[in-house]
């Protein structure tokens, strides 16, 4: 009995594991351009590295973004002043990471100076 007991904690143990390892693995990434950012609506327009294809991107409270300075919630507001910023310098937005599951962003990683021209 014992022994049947062990057996199981272990093949439970193994499937948590198995899960916290693969749902990372289960979202997407997005490589792009944000163009827009729609504060009121939360919602992001990236237009995708290598293509010309625009993609809309949901963002929650969740959210994070990640600078060089290190890991925040996302703020819309100073997303938005910086897309405007670099739009107004004659670029197309903010060069950006987005990590997605099904539209909704878990994380945001703005590069740098990366030009996006």
């Amino acid at each position: 009995m014992k022994d049947r007991r062990s057996f199981l904690r272990a093949m439970a143990a193994g499937i948590v594991a198995l899960v916290v390892v693969v749902a990372p693995a289960i979202a997407d990434e997005l490589l792009g351009i944000v163009t827009k950012v729609d504060v009121a609506g939360k919602k992001l327009t990236v237009v995708e590295k290598g293509s010309d294809k625009e993609v809309e991107i949901t963002t929650n409270d969740d959210t994070e973004w990640v600078t060089k300075k290190g890991t925040n919630k996302l703020d819309l507001e100073k997303l938005s002043k910086q897309v405007s910023k670099r739009v107004d310098a004659g670029k197309k937005g903010v060069f950006a990471r987005i990590t997605h599951e099904k539209g909704v962003a878990s994380k945001l990683s703005t590069v740098g100076k990366k030009a996006a021209d």
